[in-house]
Protein backbone atom coordinates (compact mmCIF):
# COMPACT_ATOMS: atom_id res chain seq x y z
CA UNK A 1 0.00 0.00 0.00
CA UNK A 2 1.30 3.44 -0.82
CA UNK A 3 1.76 6.22 1.71
CA UNK A 4 -0.34 9.13 0.42
CA UNK A 5 0.57 8.09 -3.10
CA UNK A 6 4.22 7.40 -2.21
CA UNK A 7 6.04 4.12 -1.76
CA UNK A 8 6.08 2.56 1.74
CA UNK A 9 8.71 4.18 3.95
CA UNK A 10 11.86 2.56 5.34
CA UNK A 11 12.01 2.40 9.14
CA UNK A 12 15.27 2.57 11.07
CA UNK A 13 15.00 1.11 14.58
CA UNK A 14 17.77 2.39 16.85
CA UNK A 15 18.50 -0.39 19.36
CA UNK A 16 21.99 0.61 20.45
CA UNK A 17 23.07 2.35 23.62
CA UNK A 18 24.89 1.71 26.85
CA UNK A 19 24.23 -0.99 29.40
CA UNK A 20 22.29 0.96 32.01
CA UNK A 21 20.24 0.23 35.12
CA UNK A 22 17.26 -0.85 33.01
CA UNK A 23 19.37 -3.32 31.02
CA UNK A 24 20.70 -4.74 34.29
CA UNK A 25 17.20 -6.07 34.99
CA UNK A 26 17.58 -8.66 32.22
CA UNK A 27 20.64 -10.95 32.32
CA UNK A 28 22.56 -10.75 29.06
CA UNK A 29 20.73 -7.69 27.71
CA UNK A 30 23.30 -5.40 26.04
CA UNK A 31 21.04 -2.38 26.61
CA UNK A 32 17.49 -1.51 27.63
CA UNK A 33 16.04 -2.34 24.19
CA UNK A 34 16.40 -6.02 25.04
CA UNK A 35 14.58 -5.94 28.37
CA UNK A 36 11.26 -7.85 28.29
CA UNK A 37 7.97 -6.13 28.99
CA UNK A 38 5.12 -8.56 29.63
CA UNK A 39 7.21 -11.37 28.16
CA UNK A 40 8.37 -9.63 25.00
CA UNK A 41 11.42 -7.40 24.61
CA UNK A 42 11.01 -3.70 23.97
CA UNK A 43 12.67 -3.86 20.57
CA UNK A 44 10.59 -6.82 19.45
CA UNK A 45 7.42 -4.98 20.47
CA UNK A 46 8.55 -1.90 18.54
CA UNK A 47 9.30 -3.89 15.40
CA UNK A 48 5.99 -5.77 15.68
CA UNK A 49 4.13 -2.45 15.71
CA UNK A 50 5.98 -1.33 12.59
CA UNK A 51 5.23 -4.63 10.86
CA UNK A 52 1.52 -4.10 11.48
CA UNK A 53 1.41 -1.09 9.15
CA UNK A 54 1.38 -1.44 5.35
CA UNK A 55 2.83 2.08 5.24
CA UNK A 56 6.11 0.63 6.52
CA UNK A 57 8.30 -1.08 3.96
CA UNK A 58 11.79 -2.22 4.90
CA UNK A 59 12.83 -2.34 8.57
CA UNK A 60 16.50 -1.87 9.43
CA UNK A 61 17.55 -2.52 13.04
CA UNK A 62 20.76 -0.94 14.34
CA UNK A 63 22.04 -2.86 17.36
CA UNK A 64 25.01 -4.57 19.01
CA UNK A 65 26.16 -7.73 17.27
CA UNK A 66 25.76 -10.05 20.25
CA UNK A 67 23.81 -13.33 20.27
CA UNK A 68 20.90 -12.17 22.46
CA UNK A 69 20.37 -9.04 20.41
CA UNK A 70 20.53 -10.82 17.06
CA UNK A 71 18.02 -13.42 18.27
CA UNK A 72 15.53 -10.66 19.13
CA UNK A 73 15.82 -8.93 15.76
CA UNK A 74 14.72 -11.71 13.44
CA UNK A 75 11.63 -9.72 12.39
CA UNK A 76 13.80 -6.95 10.94
CA UNK A 77 14.76 -7.09 7.27
CA UNK A 78 18.36 -6.17 8.03
CA UNK A 79 20.54 -5.74 11.10
CA UNK A 80 23.40 -3.25 11.15
CA UNK A 81 25.99 -2.75 13.86
CA UNK A 82 25.41 0.21 16.16
CA UNK A 83 27.95 2.97 16.71
CA UNK A 84 29.48 4.61 19.76
CA UNK A 85 27.12 7.60 19.43
CA UNK A 86 23.56 8.07 18.28
CA UNK A 87 24.79 9.92 15.20
CA UNK A 88 27.03 7.01 14.24
CA UNK A 89 24.16 4.56 14.72
CA UNK A 90 21.90 6.78 12.64
CA UNK A 91 24.49 6.89 9.86
CA UNK A 92 24.66 3.10 9.89
CA UNK A 93 20.90 2.80 9.65
CA UNK A 94 20.48 5.35 6.87
CA UNK A 95 23.46 4.19 4.84
CA UNK A 96 22.65 3.76 1.14
CA UNK A 97 19.13 5.18 1.49
CA UNK A 98 18.10 7.88 -1.04
CA UNK A 99 19.32 11.24 0.24
CA UNK A 100 16.07 13.08 -0.50
CA UNK A 101 13.53 10.44 0.51
CA UNK A 102 11.98 10.46 3.99
CA UNK A 103 12.93 7.64 6.33
CA UNK A 104 11.29 6.90 9.67
CA UNK A 105 13.65 6.76 12.65
CA UNK A 106 12.18 4.90 15.62
CA UNK A 107 13.34 4.55 19.21
CA UNK A 108 13.38 0.93 20.30
CA UNK A 109 11.86 1.40 23.76
CA UNK A 110 8.22 2.08 22.82
CA UNK A 111 6.29 -0.81 24.42
CA UNK A 112 2.78 0.21 23.36
CA UNK A 113 3.47 1.73 19.96
CA UNK A 114 0.48 1.13 17.66
CA UNK A 115 -0.24 1.06 13.96
CA UNK A 116 -2.61 4.02 14.34
CA UNK A 117 0.10 6.10 16.03
CA UNK A 118 2.67 5.24 13.37
CA UNK A 119 0.34 6.04 10.50
CA UNK A 120 -0.86 9.33 11.94
CA UNK A 121 2.73 10.45 12.43
CA UNK A 122 3.63 9.45 8.88
CA UNK A 123 0.64 11.37 7.52
CA UNK A 124 1.80 14.46 9.43
CA UNK A 125 5.38 14.01 8.25
CA UNK A 126 4.42 13.72 4.59
CA UNK A 127 2.08 16.72 4.84
CA UNK A 128 4.83 18.81 6.47
CA UNK A 129 7.14 18.27 3.46
CA UNK A 130 10.14 19.11 5.65
CA UNK A 131 13.64 17.67 5.99
CA UNK A 132 13.20 16.76 9.67
CA UNK A 133 9.87 16.06 11.38
CA UNK A 134 9.92 15.41 15.12
CA UNK A 135 6.96 13.80 16.86
CA UNK A 136 5.66 15.26 20.11
CA UNK A 137 2.59 14.98 22.34
CA UNK A 138 0.61 17.62 24.22
CA UNK A 139 0.11 17.02 27.94
CA UNK A 140 -3.70 16.89 28.03
CA UNK A 141 -3.70 14.25 25.29
CA UNK A 142 -1.23 12.14 27.23
CA UNK A 143 -2.96 12.52 30.59
CA UNK A 144 -6.33 11.59 29.13
CA UNK A 145 -4.98 8.15 28.26
CA UNK A 146 -1.97 7.46 30.48
CA UNK A 147 -2.14 9.63 33.61
CA UNK A 148 0.12 7.25 35.52
CA UNK A 149 3.05 7.60 33.07
CA UNK A 150 5.35 10.52 34.01
CA UNK A 151 7.11 12.78 31.51
CA UNK A 152 9.33 15.81 31.47
CA UNK A 153 7.20 18.59 30.00
CA UNK A 154 8.35 21.66 28.08
CA UNK A 155 6.11 24.69 28.50
CA UNK A 156 5.51 26.42 25.17
CA UNK A 157 3.03 29.14 24.29
CA UNK A 158 0.58 26.53 22.97
CA UNK A 159 0.78 24.30 26.06
CA UNK A 160 2.95 21.62 27.68
CA UNK A 161 4.66 19.11 25.38
CA UNK A 162 6.97 16.10 25.55
CA UNK A 163 9.02 14.56 22.80
CA UNK A 164 8.17 11.25 21.16
CA UNK A 165 10.14 8.35 19.79
CA UNK A 166 9.32 8.87 16.09
CA UNK A 167 11.25 11.15 13.75
CA UNK A 168 11.08 11.38 9.97
CA UNK A 169 14.06 12.76 8.11
CA UNK A 170 15.84 12.86 4.80
CA UNK A 171 19.32 11.27 4.95
CA UNK A 172 20.86 14.41 3.41
CA UNK A 173 20.56 16.11 6.83
CA UNK A 174 23.02 13.76 8.54
CA UNK A 175 26.08 16.01 8.35
CA UNK A 176 24.13 18.87 9.93
CA UNK A 177 23.06 16.60 12.79
CA UNK A 178 26.61 15.52 13.63
CA UNK A 179 27.10 16.26 17.34
CA UNK A 180 23.76 18.05 17.59
CA UNK A 181 21.83 14.89 18.46
CA UNK A 182 24.21 14.08 21.31
CA UNK A 183 23.65 17.52 22.81
CA UNK A 184 19.89 17.14 22.52
CA UNK A 185 20.01 13.69 24.09
CA UNK A 186 22.04 14.90 27.05
CA UNK A 187 19.53 17.70 27.68
CA UNK A 188 16.32 15.80 26.99
CA UNK A 189 15.22 15.70 30.65
CA UNK A 190 15.89 19.41 31.22
CA UNK A 191 13.70 21.70 29.06
CA UNK A 192 15.62 24.87 29.98
CA UNK A 193 18.93 23.26 29.06
CA UNK A 194 17.35 22.01 25.88
CA UNK A 195 16.19 25.52 25.01
CA UNK A 196 19.68 26.88 25.66
CA UNK A 197 21.07 24.71 22.85
CA UNK A 198 19.07 26.86 20.44
CA UNK A 199 20.66 30.08 21.69
CA UNK A 200 20.00 32.88 24.19
CA UNK A 201 16.92 34.26 22.42
CA UNK A 202 15.14 30.92 22.51
CA UNK A 203 16.21 30.38 26.12
CA UNK A 204 14.90 33.80 27.12
CA UNK A 205 11.58 33.29 25.38
CA UNK A 206 11.26 29.86 26.98
CA UNK A 207 11.99 31.27 30.45
CA UNK A 208 9.33 33.95 29.91
CA UNK A 209 6.87 31.32 28.64
CA UNK A 210 6.68 33.09 25.29
CA UNK A 211 8.36 30.45 23.13
CA UNK A 212 6.02 29.00 20.51
CA UNK A 213 6.33 25.84 18.44
CA UNK A 214 6.89 28.03 15.39
CA UNK A 215 9.73 29.85 17.18
CA UNK A 216 11.44 26.56 17.96
CA UNK A 217 10.95 25.26 14.42
CA UNK A 218 12.35 28.43 12.89
CA UNK A 219 15.44 28.40 15.12
CA UNK A 220 16.10 24.70 14.47
CA UNK A 221 15.84 25.37 10.74
CA UNK A 222 18.33 28.24 11.06
CA UNK A 223 20.82 26.16 13.06
CA UNK A 224 20.69 23.07 10.86
CA UNK A 225 20.22 24.66 7.46
CA UNK A 226 17.35 22.26 6.77
CA UNK A 227 13.63 22.64 7.34
CA UNK A 228 12.61 21.26 10.73
CA UNK A 229 9.05 21.00 12.04
CA UNK A 230 7.24 19.47 14.99
CA UNK A 231 4.40 17.01 14.44
CA UNK A 232 1.94 17.18 17.32
CA UNK A 233 0.38 13.72 17.52
CA UNK A 234 -2.96 12.70 18.95
CA UNK A 235 -1.59 9.25 19.86
CA UNK A 236 0.40 9.46 23.12
CA UNK A 237 1.77 5.95 22.52
CA UNK A 238 4.64 7.51 20.55
CA UNK A 239 5.93 9.07 23.77
CA UNK A 240 5.43 6.20 26.23
CA UNK A 241 8.95 4.86 26.60
CA UNK A 242 11.12 3.03 29.11
CA UNK A 243 13.91 5.27 30.31
CA UNK A 244 14.20 4.41 34.01
CA UNK A 245 13.94 1.28 36.14
CA UNK A 246 10.60 2.48 37.50
CA UNK A 247 9.26 2.73 33.93
CA UNK A 248 9.49 -1.05 33.54
CA UNK A 249 6.79 -1.74 36.13
CA UNK A 250 4.65 1.07 34.73
CA UNK A 251 4.89 -0.40 31.23
CA UNK A 252 4.05 -3.87 32.53
CA UNK A 253 1.03 -2.36 34.24
CA UNK A 254 -0.27 -0.93 30.98
CA UNK A 255 -0.71 -4.44 29.62
CA UNK A 256 -2.41 -5.62 32.79
CA UNK A 257 -4.74 -2.61 32.99
CA UNK A 258 -5.63 -1.91 29.37
CA UNK A 259 -4.93 -4.72 26.93
CA UNK A 260 -8.00 -6.79 27.76
CA UNK A 261 -10.29 -3.78 28.17
CA UNK A 262 -9.56 -1.92 24.96
CA UNK A 263 -8.65 -3.75 21.77
CA UNK A 264 -8.15 -0.44 19.96
CA UNK A 265 -4.82 -0.04 21.72
CA UNK A 266 -3.40 -2.53 19.25
CA UNK A 267 -1.27 -4.45 21.73
CA UNK A 268 -1.62 -7.50 23.93
CA UNK A 269 0.40 -9.14 26.64
CA UNK A 270 1.05 -12.24 24.55
CA UNK A 271 4.52 -13.03 23.26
Amino acid sequence: MALNGLEPITAIVLAGGEHDAVAALAPGAPNKSFVPIAGKTLVRRTISALRSSPQIGRIVAVAPFVPLALAELTDADEIRRDGATITQSLRAGLRDLPADKLALVVASDLPILTRAAIEQFLDLAVAADADIVYGCVEQTVHLARYPEIPHTWARLREGLFCGGGLTALRPRVLDALDGFLERLGAARKNPARLASIFGPTVLARYALRRLSIHDAERRATELLGFSAVAAVCAHPEIAVNVDRVTDVALAEGLFEDYAVQDASFGFTSSV
